[in-house]
């Protein structure tokens, strides 16, 4: 195992990963930028060093100053997290040109993933289904116009380099399609330095539905089961749970089968989530997220297995601690993500916390780094926690989920918590019946009220 790691990210999954260094007897080291400097994870480090400013790019994105971080302190290992350079190939590179392992998989498969259009020709030879639409990226009009009619329409155009729903419009006929494709384009390279798209078959009213893997590196791989996450806002996750409530049991083992296959196929090392939309009984791969993501918690509930730890032990050369049929899944999770932000109009709320009350619980989790009188710095992402619940049965969790809410205190700043308190209750939400526009429907219906 390693003699030290450091932990390159913030927040509660920073705290996340120090918990499960510490179980294994890991002594940790904690970067933080001089917003960060009071943070948890900063306090219950067994070290601490600060790289930087608050901005990003000069903190957490600074890959000099975190190298040097790892100098200072003589860390071996490096655990991204999710977000920042957790899905940077070029810093996985420089770790392993410097004798510092990356708690994640191979530069190479982080490349490959990363672009859209590799990602789907890759996910298409390992035999997982894929959205129909073009082999390839599509440079010009003309060529754009006929692959939507051979596909036909209605058609998404997407940023190969992009995601978070930059670079993604949607074309419902021809005549929209001059539109959305220059617009794409022009977002594209905007957002991500490259304006290459891809053209792809729009499905109605999908659910995104992903599933957690795990690979040894060595050709070894599992599935622990798929998660649910589209109760969505402008292509980001709010509300995820597992297992999905439209999945029987066949669906549920065939699409965990083909993923876990094709991890094997990959020499795939460390954590990662194959993510599909389903609609009608099918599924249709969107991407592959080469990370830790934030919901693995929801996973970890319903088959007890601790993912972190399993990335600890695959990075360090001891292999899954696991097999498949070591996977059990038991009872319902679902996790809510608590944001600094008003529950209407989504505007962040930094500031400081003047009372902070989590709930607990039989089967209730909170993952956060905050706490009474911590200060919400405006430089980074707003997210607060994670509220996680389990139970026998998905009726009980919400049940549970829904007294949970009413537990939660945060004073002093805006949160979402009273959005999810009208979420529990709704009969959509109790009946599992939404898609991945419910949500942007549920608010725009809201505002006109």
């Amino acid at each position: 195992m390693f003699k030290k790691v450091l932990i390159a990210n913030r927040g509660e999954i920073a705290l996340r990963i120090l918990r499960a260094c510490r179980e294994l007897g890991i002594p940790t080291v904690a970067v933080h930028s001089t917003a960060d400097e009071t943070a948890m994870h900063v306090r219950l480090a067994d070290e601490s060093v600060c790289i930087g400013p608050p901005p990003s790019k000069k903190s957490y994105l600074n890959m000099h100053e975190i190298m040097a971080a790892c100098e200072i302190t003589g860390a071996d290992a490096i655990h991204p997290g999710y977000g920042f350079l957790s899905e940077n190939a070029k810093f996985a590179e420089v770790l392993e040109a410097h004798d510092i392992t990356f708690i994640g998989p191979s530069a190479e498969h982080i490349r490959i993933m990363g672009d859209k259009i590799e990602a789907k020709a890759t996910a298409r030879r390992l035999g997982i289904p894929v959205v129909p639409g073009s082999e390839g990226g599509v440079t010009d009009e003309e060529t754009a116009k006929r692959v939507a009619a051979d596909i036909g329409y209605p058609v998404i155009i997407k940023a190969a380099a992009g995601g978070g729903g930059r670079g993604m419009k949607v074309a419902r006929n021809e005549a929209e399609m001059s539109q959305a494709f220059h617009t794409a384009r022009s977002e594209a390279g905007s957002a991500f330095g490259d304006d290459s798209v891809y053209i792809e078959k729009y499905l109605a009213k999908p659910r995104h539905i992903e599933v957690q893997v795990m690979g040894d590196g060595k050709g070894g791989g599992i599935h622990l089961g798929e998660r649910d996450c589209s109760l969505q806002r402008r292509h980001q996750k709010v509300w995820e749970e597992a297992p999905s409530p439209v999945l029987g049991e066949a669906d549920r083992q065939k699409i965990g089968q083909i993923c876990a296959k094709a991890v094997q196929g990959l020499g795939y090392s460390g954590a990662g989530t194959v993510e599909f939309l389903w609609e009608d009984g099918e599924f249709y791969f969107i991407e592959m997220n080469t990370r830790l993501q934030v919901e693995h918690p929801v996973t970890e509930m319903i088959t007890r297995i601790d993912l972190v730890n399993e990335q600890l032990r695959v990075a360090a050369g001891d292999g899954l601690s696991v097999t498949q049929e070591d996977v059990i899944f038991s009872g319902h999770a679902i996790e809510c993500r608590i944001n600094a932000e008003h529950p209407e109009t989504f505007i962040p709320s930094p500031g400081k916390i003047s009372y902070y009350h989590p709930p607990g619980g039989l089967g209730v989790r909170v993952d956060s780094g905050v706490y009474q009188g911590y200060s919400i710095p405006p430089h980074y992402d707003s997210l607060i926690g994670k509220l996680i619940v389990h139970a026998r049965t998905r009726e009980e969790c919400l049940r549970r989920l829904h007294r949970a809410l009413d537990e939660f205190v945060v004073d002093g700043i805006e949160t979402t918590l009273p959005l999810f308190r009208d979420l529990v209750t709704n009969p959509d939400i109790e009946a599992g019946n939404y898609d991945i526009h419910w949500l942007e429907k549920y608010l725009a219906a809201r505002q006109e009220a």
